[in-house]
């Protein structure tokens, strides 16, 4: 259990503050490798960053990529080291399932200096489709993210490959009051 602090001590930057930090610079550092850029949100509401994309000539891109970042350092490995559990709320998945763009939750182990990637949408739509119901009434769901799936520069284009299925998908779908 925390040490209560005392009324005349100073606040404490504690494990978990630092914890936070490292796993947003891990994100940053990876998507600044390819060369694009972001922008931290200065709410949180279930997201922390905002990817921008450029192409070959320094163009920026339509679309963008949103993050909601975890971090660890007792990281959930499961069935013989193929997936890592992580608990979301059920109403950061409803929203996050609606969004237009991509969502790409990274779970960040501090004790490795290492960080996994789930495609939001895509995992909650294989879910349904198998008869799993992620939604259900419940506070909390755990989520199973692939092993495989560490971040590094080529998961961060891969990002970027989402974002352009999101943005083809908005350019047939949408008709502007027609």
């Amino acid at each position: 259990m925390a040490r209560k602090r005392q009324p005349h001590e100073r606040k404490l930057r504690t494990r978990e503050h630092v914890l936070a930090d490292l796993s947003i610079n891990h994100v940053e550092r990876h998507i600044l490798l390819r060369g694009f850029a972001l922008n931290r949100m200065d709410t949180d509401y279930g997201i922390d960053l905002l990817m921008l994309t450029y192409n070959d000539h320094g163009e920026v891109e339509n679309g963008h990529v949103l993050f909601q970042v975890k971090a660890t350092d007792s990281l959930h490995v499961l069935q013989e080291g193929t997936t890592i559990a992580c608990r979301v709320e059920v109403a950061d998945l409803k929203a996050w399932q609606e969004e237009w763009m991509p969502v790409i939750l990274v779970v960040y182990d501090g004790q490795k200096n290492k960080a996994y990637w789930l495609y939001v949408q895509q995992y909650v739509e294989e879910k349904n489709v198998s008869g799993e119901d992620l939604l259900a009434d419940q506070d909390r769901v755990t989520v199973r993210i692939p092993s495989k799936h560490r971040l590094d520069r080529k998961a961060v284009e891969r990002f970027r490959q989402f974002r352009n299925q999101h943005v083809e998908f908005m350019k047939g779908g949408i008709r502007h009051g027609r």
